[in-house]
């Protein structure tokens, strides 16, 4: 049994935010249903792609958010989408939504139409600024902007140096998808032992700014950017074969460095006495006897020989080794699935990272194709009948 076998989701989402969270549920056992649009969620539109069997575009954001989920499409726009939608709420434990703040209630599917039609539901949101409060409340948003307003992408910038969009992915959206699912949890925890429902409201700038803490946090004690250069190490080496990091921000792991590396001068060197001299002599001195040293090996044999030594490294992969990777392999890390349109190359998509010791990892079923369930769900959840079916369908209410 999955932990979370019996919880429902209703799900009206796109793009990633909200999708990473209900794929996490769904892997940890809920019963995820997607709604989305008739012609398919913005997601599916991103690219790279793949064609389902229709021929219809499945865009990667799509592919890597969606795993194991059922798809129900609804014209969410129109008197009877609407209606159908009230519907099934009394049938899901949790209904979640990632439109930009206000959409769902212009909708009449807000937190206060549902929680009408199903007092005890938790309603969670997920939008750019969160529902309330904030003077940014009708801006839509990317990760990349939520990301720019933490003060990440200042924070990191070089001097005479423009700030670097969205250089980890995206971690707007990942990061409020994981703190969508704490939420999602703990009000359903709360339900457990009030019986109440609750609205979820999870702002992707409030997880942004969370994940970026160094930010706030070094600014309140006085350093408001990353100095240049840095009182500390930490930066990318050249290897024979590519690139590696090193992270040195103790006295300790610089003497292990030097011993090495076979630069024990070092240690006696006064200009580099301090983390402040590592930083003022890192390309005069230090990168040319790590690169000097490292020249004869592979970046994986530099990394290992530093980290036996206590010293933090690790090599830089590129694509191509990530998927091959052997900690990848053995943790079971990444999900293949199979294309629909003749490619051989399957579509690797990251597996589950929450890795429980009585839960085993069966394969996962592939992403749903636009609107795949939706005749199954209405018949099984609001008795629907072929006749009924087949009108929503012809009025362009729902698509399957």
């Amino acid at each position: 049994m999955k932990p979370l076998e019996g919880v429902r989701v209703l799900a009206a989402e796109q793009m990633q935010a909200l999708p990473y969270a209900t794929q996490l549920l769904a892997r940890l056992g809920a019963d995820v249903v997607k709604v989305e649009p008739p012609a398919g969620e913005s997601g599916r539109a991103s690219q790279p792609a793949m064609l389902d069997p229709q021929g219809r575009q499945v865009g990667a954001t799509f592919l890597r958010n969606n795993l194991g989920k059922r798809s129900v499409a609804i014209d969410l726009k129109s008197d009877g989408g609407r209606e159908l939608f009230l519907r099934l709420v009394p049938k899901f434990d949790v209904v979640a939504e990632n439109f930009k703040a206000g959409t769902m209630e212009r909708l009449g599917l807000g937190y206060d139409a549902v929680r009408a039609v199903h007092p005890s539901v938790i309603y969670a949101s997920v939008s750019g600024f969160g529902s309330s409060a904030s003077p940014y409340g009708s801006w839509p948003a990317y990760a990349s902007i939520v990301e720019a307003m933490s003060g990440i992408y200042d924070y990191t910038r070089r001097p005479d140096e423009p700030p670097r969009a969205n250089p980890v992915g995206a971690l707007g959206d990942i990061s409020s998808a994981l703190f969508a699912t704490i939420g999602i949890l703990a009000a359903l925890r709360h339900r457990d032992v009030t019986g109440e429902g609750q609205h979820v409201d999870v702002a992707m700038l409030d997880a942004t700014v969370a994940m970026t803490d160094i930010v706030t946090n070094f600014a309140s004690l006085g350093l408001p950017r990353q100095p240049y250069p840095p009182p500390y190490i930490l930066d990318t080496f050249k290897a024979k074969d590519g690139w590696f990091v090193m992270q040195l921000v103790r006295e300790h792991q610089f003497v292990r460095l030097a011993e090495t590396i076979g630069r024990s001068e070092w240690v006696d060197d006064s200009r580099l006495a301090d983390r402040t001299g590592w930083g003022e002599h890192l390309e005069d001195i230090i990168r040319p006897g790590i690169e000097g040293w490292a020249a004869g090996r592979t970046k994986m044999e530099a990394a290992k020989e530093l980290m036996a030594a206590g010293v933090a490294a690790g090599p830089c992969l590129e694509a191509g080794e990530v998927i091959t990777d052997p900690h990848i392999a053995a943790r079971n890390m990444l999900v293949t699935m199979e294309r629909t349109d003749g490619v051989e190359q399957p579509v690797l998509i990251p597996g589950n990272p929450v890795k429980l010791s009585k839960v085993p990892e069966p394969s996962e079923p592939r992403v749903p194709w636009v609107g795949e369930h939706t005749s199954e769900v209405l018949r099984a959840e609001l008795g629907l009948d072929e006749a009924q079916l087949t009108a929503l369908a012809e009025t362009g209410i729902i698509s399957s």
